[in-house]
């Protein structure tokens, strides 16, 4: 009897063929596909190795605690769940890890650095115009995912997240679009502004560059005070600036230096500001008729800003100038934005429209405020 009979495994095809039977030609086989399924394998198996080993984070939280409820927004770097944690109303960024295995080691590595560099920035920050810090969790243990809000076959059980306090105003761009029609009172515009610039100022103290400055990223509480969140791309500010270059943020909002991959620094967080400025006071998008292109080539090549309405306050209009001046050393810095906001007098409409006219503001086509 032949001795590979004994040993060999009696593998059956479909057609009841044995693999002793069956044929298999070499140039119809994967080797590329089988390369990465395999370095997928390993690269899962490497990375729980190395969690296992690895000493316990300061930060990281008990996933035990953690209880995710539903899926309130998705982003381009993970989707945002609330939930609870040790019975405090949370919000928890889950990272897009995908299904377990599926990444190889290279973008796993690049995934925890971004992960870590968040959590690093995030973690030193204390002010009242900052989303407060709860935790962290590098996946070292199963993530519950509500099955609900996932596409089957692909919950991240492993994936990192980021806990922070659970703000129920919701974003501040919603916020404005709930105003779009009758707009804010001068009063609530320059509140909302003083608690951004604020909250800026403070991370400009920190040397922290947030780098995506956007209404999206501005969260709200029940009593509508402003606190930044976000700080997926913030970054620690390089004492060199030819450190900091590349196009990091959202169209619409960057500055001219980051959109050409200029060097910047925290000042491209102050022509966001003004961008910011303006949708405040206006309730409105920026560039709403002009694709990404578009007003990417013309920030730069053309100066375009967003238009100020006639009835905007002169001390308010000269703010949003002097923020997004094309010049970066022109623009100030976020605690002189903070004086010159507080030093706007709101008591009587704030110089809206001149005494010598007809009361009321009409380049809206509505009224201002409630």
């Amino acid at each position: 009897m032949d001795e590979r009979s004994e040993t060999t495994p009696k593998i059956k095809d479909a057609g009841g063929r044995s693999s002793k039977d069956m044929i298999f030609r070499a140039d119809k086989i994967d080797l590329k596909n089988l390369d990465a399924q395999l370095e997928k394998h390993l690269s899962k198996v490497w990375s729980r190795n190395l969690d296992s080993q690895r000493p316990k984070e300061a930060w990281e939280i008990d996933l035990a605690k953690l209880d995710l409820r539903h899926a309130v927004a998705h982003g381009t770097y993970g989707t945002v769940y609330r939930g609870t944690y040790d019975s405090q109303d949370v919000a928890v960024k889950v990272l897009d890890w995908g299904e377990d295995g599926l990444m190889t080691t290279a973008e796993t590595a690049a995934l925890r650095a971004s992960f870590r560099q968040e959590v690093a920035v995030w973690q030193k920050l204390d002010h009242p115009n900052v989303t407060k810090f709860v935790g962290a969790s590098m996946g070292t243990s199963n993530l519950k995912v509500p099955a609900a809000n996932v596409s089957s076959g692909s919950i991240p059980s492993r994936a990192c997240c980021v806990v922070v306090e659970y703000l129920a105003g919701g974003t501040l761009k919603n916020y404005l679009i709930r105003n779009r029609r009758k707009k804010l009172a001068l009063q609530i515009v320059i509140q909302i502004a003083l608690d951004l610039s604020r909250g800026l100022s403070y991370l400009h103290s920190k040397k922290i560059v947030h780098r995506d400055v956007k209404t999206e990223n501005m969260l709200l509480d029940t009593h509508r005070n402003l606190k930044i969140a976000d700080f997926g791309v913030a970054r620690v500010e390089a004492q060199n600036p030819k450190d900091m270059t590349g196009e990091t943020g959202t169209l619409g909002y960057m500055a001219p230096e980051v959109l050409e991959g200029k060097p910047y620094n925290r000042r491209c967080d102050v022509y966001s500001f003004g961008i910011c400025l303006w949708e405040i006071y206006c309730c409105d998008m920026p560039y709403p008729d002009l694709s990404f292109a578009e007003v990417s080539s013309a920030v730069v090549r053309q100066n375009l800003r967003p238009e100020i309405p006639r009835c905007c306050p002169n001390s308010l209009a000269s703010i949003m100038r002097k923020c997004w001046d094309a010049n970066p050393d022109k623009r100030p810095d976020m605690d002189e934005v903070v004086r010159l906001l507080e030093a706007i007098d709101t008591s009587k409409g704030g110089g809206m429209i001149p005494e010598d006219q007809a009361r009321g503001c009409f380049c809206f086509g509505q009224p201002r405020g409630p």
